[in-house]
């Protein structure tokens, strides 16, 4: 490492000699953090899911508490430092340490006597291994099903309570993996071994994130997570009916049935095309071939009916047929569903056309909110060995989309960054240059003079500043 005193030259400007050191002091790149640390403190993430911890380690000898620890690790994963030997520079950060909720955020290493307030990689890691672990040296332990009741409980909580209707998003995604770990299968449709992982959402929050081997069914495990959600949505949403979206791999008796089974609970679920269904839409198929030779252009036509397979269904259900013939040639599509086709007003009927392109069609937008997760945040880096830490890793990721999702909406609304990505969030507002001194008093922070979302980020803080975080 460079002392203070050891120049960097560059290329003169004109006359003057351009000159550069290591002795600008206390300084951070992510003055954003104190954004997230209040959306932290507000909904109490980092505090919440050190109560699904348990910790064994003698308390004179700790350092870093395990609320600490997981707020670092969180805000570092929305700042985009998803490797952990990112944080054996990044324990230098003031700011960091401060959303960290150390009390002296330039705390001294006592071997290296320098400021050091945070943990560094070989903690981090003792914290993410620590179910697969049995020796003295690993003392930390969490609870899954509590991590993943606290994931559900936190992101129901952010849904409108008197809302009339809540959509649920099913997919299933394949992660690919470089190494072996447990858990790994090879899948011919990605090309490669992998986890797949279920993924639940509604809107843009995610409900569910489950680490999934890569050679299970798209439906493996989906009706036990759909009861757990359900009724966590029903002690927040008591009046709002659940629509339950998926494509064909999550089309199972099983999840139809149950949904049928319950009071206001839909699905519209993609079905995978066969030889009768295929006759259903001939007459339809018909006529879009001759709109189509006679406008050039993509047509579709739409139709529905009932239908029962031979063997695995119980009973005739609605099914709704794309008859859609484009540039390449045919291109037939059909979705069953269990909305009455008068929908739920006067004024307001599902018909097929609707059923396909409004409702079922609209679950594209999941997309985008998976972009982020694995894109944005990189929740598919599944490094260890075992498959119970990539399971702790997916669930720290998502707890920091959460964080960044929330973010947005409470702060961000009529600004040019409403519909912003995670990544976009991250880039222009939480990446902002600032100037750390800490006094006995107080920690003084200065932005750079040059940020150009000032006035978005002074908002962005007026606004959490009026948020009822125990109204949830």
């Amino acid at each position: 490492m460079l002392t203070a005193d050891q120049s960097l030259l560059f290329d003169d400007l004109g006359a003057r000699e351009v000159k550069a050191d290591f002795s600008g002091g206390h300084l951070s790149s992510d003055g954003g953090v104190l954004l997230l640390r209040q959306i932290d403190r507000g909904m109490g993430i980092s505090r919440a899911l050190a109560g699904c911890f348990s910790d064994a380690r003698n308390q004179v000898f700790v350092d870093h508490s395990l609320e600490e620890l997981l707020a670092q690790r969180l805000n570092g994963l929305a700042l985009g430092y998803e490797d952990l030997n990112d944080h054996d520079s990044l324990r230098l950060d003031p700011l960091l340490a401060v959303a960290a909720g150390k009390s002296d955020p330039l705390g001294k290493d006592r071997l290296h006597d320098q400021s050091c307030a945070l943990a560094g990689s070989s903690t981090l890691n003792r914290l993410e291994l620590s179910n697969n672990k049995t020796s003295r040296y690993h003392k930390l332990s969490h609870d899954p099903r509590q991590i993943e009741q606290l994931l559900l409980e936190m992101s129901v909580r952010c849904l409108p309570k008197h809302a009339s209707e809540i959509v649920l998003d099913l997919d299933g995604m394949g992660h690919l993996l470089h190494g072996f770990q447990e858990g790994r299968h090879f899948s011919a449709y990605y090309d490669g071994y992998c986890y797949q992982p279920l993924y639940v959402v509604c809107g843009a929050i995610p409900l569910w994130t489950q680490l999934r081997t890569g050679d299970c069914d798209a439906k493996e495990d989906v009706l036990a997570a759909l009861k757990k959600i359900i009724a966590v949505i029903r002690k927040r949403c008591r009046k709002a009916r659940i629509l339950i979206r998926g494509d064909s791999g999550f089309c199972r008796e099983e999840l139809m049935a149950f949904c049928e089974g319950q009071k206001e609970v839909y699905y519209v679920l993609g079905l995978a095309k066969n030889s009768v269904l295929v006759e259903q839409v001939e007459k339809a198929m018909f006529w879009a071939a001759a709109r189509r030779c006679l406008t050039g252009q993509a047509c579709r036509e739409f139709n529905e009916f009932e239908y029962q397979t031979v063997r695995s269904w119980s009973r005739s259900r609605r099914v709704v047929g794309k008859a859609e013939v484009t540039l390449e040639g045919a291109n037939p599509r059909f979705v069953v569903t269990n909305l009455p086709k008068e929908g739920f007003g006067k004024a307001d009927p599902l018909g097929a056309q609707r059923v396909y392109e409004e409702v079922y069609c609209a679950r594209g937008n999941m997309e985008n909110v998976l972009k982020q997760q694995v894109l944005d945040l990189e929740a598919d880096r599944m490094s260890t060995h075992f498959m119970a830490s990539n399971q702790l890793r997916l669930w720290l990721a998502t707890f920091a989309y959460l964080m960044m999702d929330r973010l947005r909406a409470l702060t961000l609304h009529g600004t040019e960054l409403a519909q912003a990505t995670a990544g976009t969030i991250r880039v222009k507002l939480l990446k902002v240059a600032a100037a750390v001194k800490v006094s006995v008093r107080r920690v003084y922070v200065q932005f750079c003079s040059a940020f150009p979302m000032q006035q978005i980020y002074a908002a962005c803080l007026k606004r959490l500043h009026t948020v009822d975080w125990q109204a949830g």
